[in-house]
């Protein structure tokens, strides 16, 4: 009866892993497909120009998201200078702002008629046409914009690597003659080089994956090229040909991904005391808090006040009945991602503790594959395995809710078996044997023990999918029923329609929300004793 018992687990593992990877098998089967004469079209004309920009956009948010990143991590992890106790967490306030939000506050700020040109313009007596200023709609200003929104990947687990360094190491190269800036750059940057990949293959996975900064900046990347195949030409098979193509790149930043953090493991702070912050003189503090606080203004209190600025211009025009009803829309399908999330995660984190194994471990390697997968490859492949389900059965699938909720869970289904696998490592496997030995079954064992002392990772796990559900736009756009529209699609449209006034207040809910995240991780910090 047990070992049937263990069977039933691997078996739903094993078809739970494969439903939610089943997409991107779908969209990497695709590699092999003949070409189309869309395609042959889209490789004579386009296709030059998605490859060379993503390749610029890859290169300028890596070097962007670097220099922020490794930059504050080393003035925060090393020197005591005034507001560095704000500065620790604010860093990570730019996680809250989606980078397509941050995309229109700035184009509101930065474009011919908003308020910066405008007030020069009026103090230097410029005439438009007369002067030069960087457009923002361009892939220079997709750059700046992913930049300030993605450097706290890069600063988070470098701000860790350097505070865990060892004393010993940094007053060695001292005693040795070297000053601090030679200490950083032969020292300390080479033994925190793992956790600067790690954080920068992250970055430039969302980089990769970003669709609603492009498309309104008119950057050509897979991305978009992706969504006008599908929505524009109607060429679902070429859109996932695309779709191929760009999944291979993210395959390969998230194996360098995987490696980085595997390396991470050569830290060894058991024997040796960690390096202690440099009281530095009064004026170098506050130029420091100065240097620092620049990211964080640019990539959240400024677009933020921006928003707000506009939404109290409109008088709060946008709260009325159809207000209340994107935000019952975005909400309740939220929560029933973030359930179904939750559910599905138990199943797969507590099948691989009862069943150990290459299957079992595979099958939650396979239903958490798709978080760095674009959400658009993650719709695209969906839409395809839905019109087979649906040509199959004489059913209708696609365009349902049902199929929101399916790219939802395939794309965040990570983030709750990340946090449900931490919460269930601090559980003595000992009581799991107890209620064995006793006879109850896992599923009691599950419901009576397991889920009292997983609560709080249960609810950390639901916050963190419902607020990811909130911000995701393509998957949205893309598989939302007919006439159903969330905070995101709302906010793109209106944005999209040079209405940012209208957009201010849907954007602004979602930026609240995502705050709660950052929150979240700043507990998680300072509970962690880092400081």
């Amino acid at each position: 009866m047990k070992k049937l018992n263990r069977y039933y687990w691997l078996i739903t593992q094993v078809l739970i892993g494969i439903s939610l990877a089943l997409p991107s098998l779908v969209i990497l089967s695709h590699l092999f497909a003949p070409y189309s004469e869309t395609w042959i079209h889209l490789r004579n004309t386009v296709l030059p120009d998605y490859i060379t920009n993503s390749i610029i956009l890859l290169v300028g948010v890596g070097l962007g998201t670097t220099f922020l990143g490794v930059g504050a991590a080393w003035l925060i992890a090393m020197c005591e200078f005034p507001g560095r106790n704000f500065l620790n967490w604010g860093l990570l306030l730019p996680l809250a702002m989606p980078s397509y939000i941050i995309a229109y506050a700035y184009t509101d700020l930065l474009d011919v008629l908003g308020p910066i040109q405008t007030a020069l313009r009026y103090v230097f007596d410029w005439e438009v046409g007369n002067y030069h200023f960087p457009p923002i709609r361009s892939i220079g200003g997709a750059i700046f914009v992913m930049s300030f929104v993605l450097y706290p990947y890069i600063y988070l687990l470098a701000r860790i690597a350097f505070h865990n360094q060892s004393i010993d190491l940094i007053e060695t190269g001292r005693s040795l003659g070297l000053n601090s800036w030679q200490c950083f750059w032969r020292i300390a940057l080479p033994i925190a080089r793992p956790a600067i990949v790690a954080g920068l293959s992250l970055a430039l996975m969302e980089a990769l994956a970003d669709f609603g900064t492009v498309e309104y900046f008119g950057v050509h990347v897979f991305t978009t090229g992706i969504f006008r195949t599908w929505y524009g030409l109607g060429d679902l098979q070429t859109a996932a040909q695309l779709s191929a193509m760009l999944l291979i790149v993210v395959l390969a930043l998230m194996t360098l991904e995987r490696i980085s953090r595997q390396k991470l493991r050569f830290y060894d702070q058991s024997l040796n005391l960690r390096v202690r912050r440099h009281r530095i003189s009064k004026y170098v503090g506050y130029f420091c808090s100065f240097l620092v606080f620049i990211p964080v203004c640019i990539g959240f209190f400024f677009p933020a006040a921006r928003l707000l600025v506009l939404a109290i211009e409109s008088g709060f025009s946008s709260i009325n009945l159809e207000f209340i009803a994107l935000i019952w829309n975005t909400f309740s399908v939220a929560l029933l991602a973030s359930l179904l999330c939750i559910s599905l995660a138990i199943i797969l984190v507590y099948g691989k503790r009862l069943v150990s194994g290459k299957i079992s471990a595979t099958s939650l390697r396979l239903a958490t594959s798709g978080y760095a997968i674009p959400g658009t490859v993650i719709a695209i492949g969906i839409l395809m395995v839905l019109l087979t389900i649906d040509r199959a059965l004489n059913i209708f699938l696609t365009g349902s809710i049902l199929a929101l909720l399916f790219a939802y869970t395939a794309r965040f289904i990570a983030l709750s078996a990340q946090s449900i696998e931490s919460g269930l490592e601090q559980i003595s496997p000992s009581i799991d044997e107890s209620s064995q030995m006793l006879g109850v079954t896992s599923f009691k064992t599950i419901r009576s023990i397991h889920f009292p002392l997983l609560r709080g990772s249960i609810m950390t796990a639901s916050l963190l999918v419902f607020v990811d559900v909130l911000k995701e736009l393509p998957a949205t756009l893309i598989l939302r029923p007919f006439d159903f529209n969330t905070l995101a699609v709302k906010t793109y449209e209106l944005a999209g329609d040079e209405r940012l006034s209208d957009a201010s207040l849907p954007a602004l809910t979602i930026v609240l929300a995502g705050i709660i995240p950052v929150i979240l991780l700043t507990r998680n910090i300072s509970r962690a004793g880092e400081d």
